[in-house]
């Protein structure tokens, strides 16, 4: 071998070093990035017709578990699809009340019956006809908040998915641009791992906002499904994803008065699970609307079992008591009526008639008895009405012998398609309670899968990390053999260059 070629080999093991140091500084720099999987580069030992020429340092490589990465994917999307569902469900049992705590529909409810109960002792006593009506406005006030806490997680899903669908396209944009880098830099043989880790970072991003899944292709691009075979374009030169922000009132439903979600102009609501879209979807056009028919159930009831006994102490601001149906869907006259109901205000004005009734009652053999109010000057100490509120009006029968007509768990909602979590109950105090339980139980689940979902991802991203992380010291004792490794090629062209001295010296004095 020539002194040449030895200094030419040893000048490019240093160039080779010198990559293999860039890399490796990569790492270290990275070592605490979220999501970096470490970097390596191999080299390849060069000859020309049998003889040594040097080392090659081939493309640097990410290091890659793509089982455990479609994994920690998955379970991004189950994350943060259980901790948007918590947070929502949270802020509606904080309105709510846990069950028995005083400030739940059915403890105000018993607080209604324990008026009218105080009440009959004296039905003169305009101290208890008063307060059966603040009992009854305490009732109907938490009744409206509730109403309006739904509404409001409902507004915040709605106002989220706008967020989610804008952030959705700018990570399918940078995914997009990456992946045109990396499928030119791949055909030019040229190392594409920062573009890589890159690219899985915007991944992780996208799969928080919804499921997805990840298919490498040979050329170094990827294919995204969404929903299982949804595909997401990602080389179009518009944003795929639209829709336009709501104001969404109680009867509002998907679809119909909500804007859907389109991917080029294609509906493609339904098809989208998993992340924070998909759970602030499930919230918006499932969930809370049911939440919203039980409750709106629960007021109707309410009003129209009192009504029946010839008290109407339960209706809108106009003195109105929303008409009950049996036609699918059913609700369609008082969807959000929760939101509405109040005290009559013509019980407000003249708590005496809690006393008296507010109007006559023909009777039915199917449903209350006859009733015909106190009439004015009537007897002070009247109590035929306070009987069949007690008796009746929360009770399971609608006069003796003939029981309440079931009241409705499934056909609600806007559209009818909404089922309530419970069984039909037997009296509105029933009701009350298995619609607090249920909802209660519901966040209670969301909470505890929150949790569990979000250790099993921190679990999977450690397992991730434990393989395709960087490790400090590993790295620290690949930059020793390579300064090792530096130092030796830098001796050889130091020895090379006094032999070229020698030489060129003894050539000269001859």
């Amino acid at each position: 071998m020539s002194i040449s070629s030895g200094i030419d080999i040893a000048s490019g093991g240093i160039a080779a070093i010198e990559s293999q140091l860039a890399v490796l500084s990569q790492n270290i720099a990275n070592a605490s990035t979220p999501g970096y999987s470490a970097e390596t580069s191999s080299t390849e030992n060069l000859t020309a017709s049998g003889q040594p020429v040097g080392v090659q340092v081939e493309p640097a490589q990410l290091v890659t578990d793509q089982a455990l990465q479609a994994s920690v994917l998955t379970q991004n999307g189950a994350a943060a699809s259980s901790h948007t569902t918590q947070a929502a469900l949270s802020a509606v049992t904080a309105v709510q009340g846990a069950p028995g705590s005083g400030g739940d529909l059915s403890s105000l409810l018993g607080g209604v019956q324990s008026a009218f109960t105080t009440l009959a002792n004296d039905p003169s006593n305009q101290t208890q006809q008063a307060a059966v009506v603040t009992a009854a406005g305490n009732l109907a006030a938490a009744i409206n908040a509730q109403s309006q806490a739904y509404q409001a997680q409902r507004q915040s899903a709605q106002n989220a998915i706008v967020a989610d669908v804008g952030t959705l396209n700018s990570t399918v944009a940078t995914i997009g641009s990456l992946s045109q880098q990396i499928i030119g830099l791949q055909a030019q043989g040229q190392s594409t791992a920062d573009l890589q880790n890159q690219r899985n970072a915007a991944i992780g991003t996208l799969s928080s906002l919804i499921g997805v899944k990840v298919l490498n292709q040979p050329d170094g691009g990827v294919t995204l499904l969404a929903g299982g075979d949804l595909s997401i374009p990602l080389n179009g030169t518009s944003p795929p994803f639209a829709t336009q922000a709501a104001t969404i009132s109680a009867g509002a439903s998907y679809p119909g008065g909500i804007p859907a979600i389109t991917l080029n102009g294609q509906d493609v609501t339904g098809e989208l699970s998993g992340g924070s879209l998909g759970a602030n979807i499930a919230l918006r056009d499932s969930t809370l609307p049911t939440y919203q028919g039980e409750l709106d159930e629960f007021a109707a009831q309410l009003s129209n079992r009192f009504a029946a006994q010839g008290l109407t102490l339960f209706s809108d601001a106009n003195g109105n008591v929303p008409a009950l149906s049996t036609t699918s869907p059913i609700q369609s006259g008082y969807v959000g009526y929760a939101g509405e109901i109040q005290v009559n205000p013509a019980v407000s004005a003249d708590p005496s008639l809690v006393r008296d009734g507010t109007q006559a009652v023909a009777g039915s053999p199917t449903g209350a008895s006859a009733f015909t109010p106190n009439p004015p000057g009537g007897p002070a100490g009247f109590s035929t009405l306070i009987s069949r509120v007690l008796d009746y009006a929360f009770g399971a029968q609608a006069q003796a012998g003939v029981p309440q007509a079931a009241i409705p768990t499934t056909g609600l909602g806007a559209s009818g398609m909404l089922s309530a979590g419970f069984a039909s109950p037997a009296d509105l105090g029933d009701y009350a309670s298995a619609l607090v339980a249920s909802q209660a139980a519901e966040a209670a689940t969301a909470s505890s899968q929150s949790t569990s979902d979000a250790a099993v991802q921190t679990s999977l991203q450690s397992s991730l990390s434990a393989v395709t992380g960087v490790n400090v010291d590993t790295e620290l004792a690949k930059m020793t053999q390579l300064q090792n490794a530096y130092g030796a090629n830098a001796q050889v062209i130091a020895a090379a260059k006094a032999m070229w001295t020698d030489l060129i010296t003894a050539m000269t004095s001859a």
